[in-house]
């Protein structure tokens, strides 16, 4: 590790300004990414400005039919939270298969989303729930959002402040998770809006994507049949020791049909 300069600022104003005079410093949140790129030198920053504890960064409630979650919430808090567990129970699913607890009681939401890891389990869900990503000078639309693989929308002195999520009438996520990191090697966030449906797609490709053929079969019959023959093409998938493409575009399809089973399954339990 090469040595920098520790902040932990006391307002947003002091952390913005402190990212704003210098190039090379990086935002530490739960440092879930930023650490472990540090120890091996792969990251050397002049600066951290730790957010971590911002007061403005915090915070978990229902406004309407959105749900706000500030950028600083940890994975544990949002797995955990009754205002998630009762307006968006998938979202808190989510959160509670991301690593182990000791990642999840680390991880932030805005961080996962400002790294945008392409195997990061929060950008299918932000994608899928047609979130705004509210940072401090603007609200991007999550199809906005993700660019490519770690590349988004943000500028280099650009803060996540907080997240507003449309509340979904149903919705689940589903994921082949790598045995040893807990990563999606494939997860599929499926939300029904009623009129619409959108399904957010991680680890299968270099960034995050909506998979518009399956919200068209869901939108005309929402049951695992109206997506038992839909395949995803290969191309462009990412292939390395873990998973060939191909085999990536298969468990795509799998969990897209496990995720609406899903929702099928605790829709006829709460009927019963």
């Amino acid at each position: 590790m090469y040595p920098f300069t520790y902040h932990r600022p006391r307002s947003l104003p002091d952390a913005l300004a402190l990212l704003a005079a210098d190039p090379e410093a990086k935002l530490l949140a739960g440092g879930m990414t930023l650490i472990p790129s540090m120890k091996h030198r792969l990251a050397a920053p002049s600066q951290l400005i730790d957010i971590a504890r911002l007061p403005e960064l915090h915070g978990i409630a229902r406004s309407g039919e959105s749900l706000v979650i500030g950028a600083a919430s940890r994975y544990a808090e949002i797995a955990r939270h009754p205002v998630v567990a009762e307006s968006l129970p998938a979202l808190a699913q989510v959160a509670d298969s991301i690593g182990d607890p000791q990642v999840r009681s680390r991880g932030t939401i805005g961080g996962s989303i400002a790294n945008n890891d392409p195997a990061a389990d929060f950008p299918a869900a932000v994608l899928a729930l047609a979130a705004v990503i509210r940072t401090d000078r603007r609200e991007i639309a999550a199809d906005d959002y993700f660019q490519g693989m770690f590349t988004t929308a943000l500028a280099a002195d650009e803060l996540i402040c907080e997240f507003r999520f449309a509340i979904a009438r149903r919705a689940a996520y589903a994921k082949f998770h790598h045995p040893a990191s807990g990563y999606a090697m494939t997860g599929v966030f499926v939300a029904d809006f009623g009129e619409t449906v959108r399904v957010g797609v991680t680890g299968a490709a270099p960034v995050v994507f909506r998979w518009h053929e399956a919200e068209a079969a869901l939108v005309r019959r929402f049951a695992p049949e109206a997506v038992s023959g839909l395949t995803l093409s290969p191309d462009g998938l990412n292939a390395d020791l873990h998973a060939p493409a191909a085999y990536r575009a298969q468990l795509a399809a799998v969990m897209l049909r496990k995720a609406v089973a899903q929702i099928q399954h605790e829709g006829s339990r709460t009927q019963a």
